[in-house]
């Protein structure tokens, strides 16, 4: 009986070990769906108001490229460049910050922070772009998260 038990232990351990990578993933990868209520620029192109997921490319080992799908994950809308930032202080909310535009112009994502990380992704504009982005006045919104699969509500 002694034997029996140990092999069931045993099973169960292995079971267990083999189950963790995947109830990682979504930290690996942060994926974060992230719902808008105005349109935004990214890096080459402007989302409309709506929802999209955010999600680090695993593709990539420096993780330094950043996917913007639908809302369902079956569209890739962006790839867009970034570099690592770090944040001063840790959230446990979505944080993205931008650059305030002109009335009529989209606010601009500069940054992204996953829940309880301070490095975070600042996406790569052109220089010229960077230049009047830098001039513009920034603030950060943190969205709460409303469920395990990392779902925010920016704008309301």
């Amino acid at each position: 009986m002694n034997t029996r038990e140990a092999f069931i232990t045993l099973g169960l351990l292995l079971a267990l070990v083999m189950m963790l990578p995947s109830a990682r993933a979504s930290e690996r990868d942060q994926a974060t769906e992230i719902t808008f209520n105005q349109s935004v620029q990214i890096p080459g192109r402007v989302l409309p108001a709506g929802t999209y997921w955010f999600v680090v490319s695993e593709a990539n080992t420096s993780r330094n490229i950043v996917q913007i799908f639908n809302s369902d994950r079956s569209m890739l809308y962006a790839t867009v460049s970034a570099i690592n930032t770090e944040s001063l202080t840790t959230t446990y909310k979505t944080a993205i910050t931008f650059a305030e535009r002109e009335p009529m112009q989209p606010q601009t994502i500069l940054s992204w922070f996953y829940p309880g990380h301070t490095p975070g992704h600042q996406f790569v504009y052109s220089n010229i772009e960077q230049q009047k982005l830098a001039q513009a006045k920034h603030y950060t919104i943190t969205a709460k998260v409303q469920n395990k699969r990392q779902r925010a509500v920016v704008g309301d």
